[in-house]
């Protein structure tokens, strides 16, 4: 604590003092530009690693940086996510995993958690789309290389769940909104990205050399806008008797979606096991 209270009067007699004006303009109300969805791990700084300043990043954070389907459950994430789209009009989303995650590394092992840590059994199982993703997909990938796969393909899954949220369903199809796939590398301090195009983490600066893929994140591929209300798509159909789609079928989305998956959504495959090498390495 008296390194903490030490800081906070550091940050008091100099970085406050040198931005009063800064920090008296966000005193009458927030404008951040991006959703930062990451894990809560204390090895990860948001704002250190993209270097943003006070009040230009709205942040959700927890364990395993997941974000459960539409309709699963009334946790905060949701209504955050809800809150940052409409209220605030963000329009850039990155969910961000990084290397090492104690989270992911408990859901390759949910058994042993079931017992010592109830609540985190609990709570990882919001992220039960991406285990069994792993358990079915990467059976032949080697234990020691499994947790950098797990990190990668969860990043991917919660991508999809934000997916089936109302909001961001609406924005996506407006072309009002643009999501991206983060995983920070902790000993580098590099971050790859997810380029939708070759299926692949990438490095930044191989993804803004990447053509943006028209209608990447678009949930009609199909439709026309006229047309896009009696489309059916990921994996989720309506309801015959109201033509609405149902919580129950919004709350599995994720699975549903893992064998009939829409190739303009942010993932259409399984990473190759050359991608899965190149993640935390970059693309070399």
């Amino acid at each position: 604590m008296k390194k903490l209270i030490e800081g906070l009067h550091r940050f008091q007699a100099g970085y406050f003092k040198s931005h009063q004006d800064l920090f008296e303009s966000l005193s009458h109300g927030q404008n951040p530009r991006i959703l930062f969805i990451t894990c809560s791990d204390s090895r990860i700084d948001p704002n250190l690693i993209t270097q943003a300043n006070v009040g230009e990043l709205f942040v959700i954070r927890n364990a395993g940086n997941i974000i459960p389907p539409f309709g699963a459950t009334n946790g905060g994430e949701g209504a955050a996510v809800e809150y940052a789209i409409a209220a605030l009009g963000i329009e850039q989303v990155i969910v961000c995993g990084h290397s090492h995650c104690g989270a992911m590394k408990g859901l390759l092992k949910m058994s042993k958690l079931a017992e010592d840590m109830p609540l985190v059994y609990e709570w990882l199982k919001q992220a039960e789309a991406t285990r069994r993703l792993i358990k079915e997909n990467y059976s032949h990938v080697p234990e020691e290389n499994l947790l950098r796969i797990t990190v990668a393909e969860n990043v991917l899954t919660q991508l999809e769940n934000l997916s089936t949220y109302p909001i961001i369903r609406s924005r996506l199809h407006q072309g009002k909104l643009s999501l991206h796939g983060w995983v920070y590398n902790i000993e580098r301090g590099e971050v790859l990205t997810y380029d939708p195009v070759i299926h692949d983490f990438v490095t930044l600066e191989q993804r803004n050399n990447s053509p943006e893929p028209e209608y990447i994140y678009n949930l009609y591929p199909s439709c026309s806008v006229s047309q896009a209300e009696g489309c059916r798509t990921y994996g989720i159909e309506e309801d015959n008797n109201n033509h609405n789609i149902t919580h129950h079928q919004i709350a599995h989305t994720a699975t549903h979606t893992q064998n009939n998956r829409n190739p303009n959504l942010p993932r259409s495959n399984r990473l190759s096991q050359e991608q899965a090498e190149r993640i935390y390495r970059g693309s070399r």
